[in-house]
Formats: C-alpha cells, sequence, structure tokens
C-alpha cells in the first residue's frame, strides 16, 4: 500500500506523528489478514476482522511529502485469527515496524460489518 501523508498528518514541522503511523500499520494489517481469511477457507468475500492486539516500534522519524510505503505479510494462520507483521518504509528507508493479531468476529459481534 502507498500513501502520501498531508500537512494534517504532522506531529511537528515534517515529520509525520506517530498515531498517524500505527493507524497505517494497523490497517492495512487488518485488511491483510482478513483476505488471508478469505483465501484459506474459500470465502467469496473477506470477513469481519477486527484487531485483538498490535504493536508498533518508531524506528526513525517519519518525514512529509514522500510517499509512505506499507507492507504486510502473515506469520501465522490458526483459524480465524491471523499475525501479521507490517513495515512502513519512506524514500527506501525502514521507519516503522508493527505486529498484530487480527480476528474474524461472527454476526453479533458489534464491529461485525460495520462498513457496511
Amino acid at each position: 500500500m502507498e500513501f502520501t501523508p498531508s500537512l494534517e498528518h504532522q506531529a511537528f514541522p515534517g515529520m509525520i506523528n506517530g498515531g498517524i503511523i500505527g493507524t497505517l500499520l494497523d490497517c492495512h494489517g487488518n485488511w491483510t489478514a482478513a483476505i488471508a481469511i478469505m483465501d484459506q477457507q474459500g470465502l467469496e468475500e473477506p470477513p469481519c476482522t477486527v484487531t485483538a492486539s498490535y504493536s508498533i516500534k518508531l524506528r526513525r522519524p517519519t518525514p512529509l511529502g514522500q510517499p509512505l510505503v506499507i507492507r504486510s505479510q502473515i506469520s501465522e494462520i490458526d483459524g480465524d485469527k491471523v499475525n501479521v507483521e507490517m513495515t512502513l518504509e519512506a524514500e527506501g528507508k525502514l521507519c516503522a515496524t508493527g505486529k498484530g493479531l487480527f480476528v474474524a468476529v461472527k454476526e453479533g459481534h458489534p464491529a461485525y460489518h460495520r462498513w457496511t
């Protein structure tokens, strides 16, 4: 995924806010998990997934004005639970890493298909 931050995403002049970085990694990891479950279970559409836990490490300041490249990789799938590792780069430099556990939820959960 690529994302180009705007001025409102700054923590201080020229650098991206850590909360924005966390949100990008969380969201991309969540969708990675949903697609992985869909593929593994042969579903026609991705299931509704939520974040059970995630952590990030901010490795260097992330500059404004550059496209950010967010990547994710599945480290483990166990039924409806998926562990995902994420990275965020700017200008070819690693700025942040993250790990998350994402879980598919069923009807009755407050987040179940909240976007429809």
